[in-house]
Formats: structure tokens, sequence, C-alpha cells
């Protein structure tokens, strides 16, 4: 496994468990970019994605590398912000050295970095799940987890159908990703003839959350459905919604089951439910994978490791398929996968960019989540 880096230290986890190797030569490894919130809020979550990359690479190059050389993952802090995402992916461009590259799992620093990615024109493998980030028609854009436009219809078809709710209070991330999810939620709800009671919009990085939970009391729902891109967003959240006295079902994006979440908001969260690109009971892939990552860190993996780690496996594959790190060679050999089973699902992948159509409906019982079912969409 190389991976090399010119931030700070990659992270205990992984610092701990897989000393880091620098390559020697630019002639001797297959070189990828990456963009990793060292620094910032979303530092744990970082940490996540750095030991999800690490397993990446060392089962890649376990198996002969990329065209016979090794794959190495060379870092940029993004700092949690889209101005450090932009100047990250800038310095990985400028190096001149990286055949592809991995984005963000925030929608907005992705949508950030979406004109340098353009100009760069070299496939980006990355994890925002805002419908809008490959529907611009942005070529060097692929998504390793499902979109909004799915998240919406399982959000809305569980909460109205399965938990037969139809007073909905929205509470949602003003930037990208929760806009867009905010939209998609609305829709479907509004196709299933259900006008949401509240639909409230927050700023990222707050540190009291009352006001929002005054507005979501005084609207007295019977079910809540929200999208917040950072997981201490939401346990502050949490915390005072409970707090306060409200304790209507709540259906979350896949941020309401992550570790970080999870750890800040403790029993606030206990009973909720979440929709979840990734959970070990949803396929064998899944659940090797999490055996495997407990196994090496001592702590249960979450979808901030698994998207990465299907990120570079596909690039790996594409690589090997078009026998060339060409970026148009290796865009093409990334929309002809089909049926490739990842950590997050079976990829197939569409001349947009979108490789996923599917998501997990879970349930956090006593901080334990617990898969429900996989709902599947073709369309």
């Amino acid at each position: 496994m190389l991976i090399t880096r010119r931030t700070t230290i990659l992270g205990t986890a992984l610092a701990a468990a897989t000393p880091l190797r620098f390559a020697r030569g630019a002639e001797e490894t297959i070189k990828i970019g990456g963009i990793v919130p060292v620094t910032g809020p979303a530092a744990e979550a970082g940490r996540f994605m750095q030991n999800g990359a690490a397993m990446a690479l060392e089962a890649i190059n376990a198996k002969g590398g990329v065209l016979g050389k090794k794959m190495e993952w060379v870092t940029e802090d993004d700092a949690t912000t889209n101005p450090g995402a932009v100047l990250g992916f800038s310095r990985l461009v400028s190096r001149g050295d990286c055949v592809a590259y991995t984005g963000s799992i925030r929608s907005t620093q992705v949508q950030a970095i979406a004109p340098d990615v353009l100009k760069a024109a070299k496939p980006v493998m990355f994890g925002g799940t805002n419908t809008g980030l490959t529907a611009a028609g942005n070529p060097w854009l692929f998504r390793c987890r499902p979109n909004d436009s799915y998240s919406g219809r399982v959000i809305a078809d569980f909460g109205a159908k399965t938990l037969a709710k139809k007073k909905w209070a929205i509470v949602h991330s003003t930037d990208a990703f929760g806009s867009g999810g905010m939209q998609s939620l609305v829709e479907n709800l509004e196709k299933m003839g259900i006008k949401p009671v509240l639909v409230q919009g927050y700023t990222n990085q707050q540190t009291d959350f009352t006001p929002v939970v005054l507005a979501v009391k005084s609207a007295e729902p019977d079910v809540i459905g929200s999208y917040f891109t950072f997981e201490n967003d939401l346990g502050i959240f949490a915390r005072q919604l409970r707090q306060l006295g409200v304790q209507a079902p709540w259906v979350g994006s896949p941020s309401i089951i992550n570790t970080t979440a999870l750890n800040l908001a403790g029993r606030s969260l206990f009973g909720t439910y979440g929709i979840a690109d990734y959970t070990p009971d949803s396929s064998p892939e899944a659940g090797t994978y999490a055996a495997d990552y407990t196994k090496r860190y001592k702590a249960a993996p979450d979808n901030q490791s698994t998207w990465i780690y299907d990120g570079l496996m596909i690039l790996a594959r594409a690589m090997n398929d078009a026998k060339s790190t060409e970026p148009q060679a290796v865009r093409k050999a990334i929309i002809a996968i089909k049926g490739f089973k990842g950590t997050e699902g079976t990829y197939n992948f569409d001349e947009k960019g979108d490789g996923l159509r599917g998501y997990n409906v879970v349930k956090n019982e006593a901080g334990k989540i617990v898969f429900d079912k996989h709902i599947e969409f073709n369309d």
C-alpha cells in the first residue's frame, strides 16, 4: 500500500495500523490525487476516509496494482471548507503526475471544485449525493453513492407508507446537499398528496439550533425528515430537539447513522430511522468489508470509508480494463462497468456518472444500527 501526503498526520487509526511508505520516483507508481478533511469539523470523518483508502490500496496492490505498478494516493487537506477543497484540488492538479482524483463526500465541496474538475479533464470519484452534480454535464465526475433523487423517494415512501405519517416537518442544510435533498423529499411527498407543515433550512456549522427546534416544535409534526451535511450539526440538533420535548419519529439522510453523529447525540438518536447507502448487513461484500475494517481498526466502518474504498477499486478496475491511464480511455471504461459489487452496492454506471440506484432503511435501536430492507430503483 502506498499513501503519500503533503498534509499533516493522516490520523491515529491509520498511522497506528498502516505505516506510510513514500514513492521513490514518479515512474514507480500510478498516482491518484485526493482531497481529505484532515482538519476542521469533519476531521474524524476524514480518518474513516483515510482508513477506507488504505484498505483499498492494500487490496489493489496485493493483486498486482494497476498496469503492473503500485497504486498510490497523494492527498491534500480540504480543511472541511469549500475554499480549502478548491485549494487542495488545485495543488493536486498542479503536481502534474496524478492520473485521476478522489473528491469529497460533501456535495457543497464537490460543487465548489467542479469547474476545476472540468479544466483538469481527468476522472474524479466522489461521494456527494446532490443530484445536480452529475446532471450538469461534467463528464469527469463519477459518483460512488446513490444520488438524492433516490434518497428523497425512500424517505418519503418509508415515512408516509410504512410509518403511516402525513404531517411532515423537514429540516435541511441550505447548501447544495441539503437543498437538493429537501427538494427531492418535498417533490416525492407531493406526489403522495402530502404538503409538509414545515420546511426549515439552516446554515452549516451552528452552535445552537434552538430557533430551528422551536420552529419544529411549533409545527407539531408527526414525523421529521432531515438532510444534515455535517454530523456535528446533527448531533447538536438531536440533543436540543429531545431536550425541548419533541419526540416525533425521525427519518434522516445518511448522516443520521454516521459514527460522529452517533457519538455526539447518543440517546437522542435512539429510535430514529435513517436511509443508508452502506450498512454491513446489506450484502456479502458489505459484511466482509465491515469485518475486515473492524479487525484492522477496532471500530465499525461507515459510509465515510466505504465510498472511497469503492472509488479507488473502480478506478483500478477501469484502468486495467482500458489498459491505459489516458483520461478518455479511463472514462469510457468506468461507464462500461456493470454489475460491479462494491461495499455500497452493485455499480452500473450511466453516461452521467451515476453508479448506484438504491438505499437501505435502518433503525437506531439503543445505539445499534439495525438493517431493515434495501430499496432499489431501476429508473
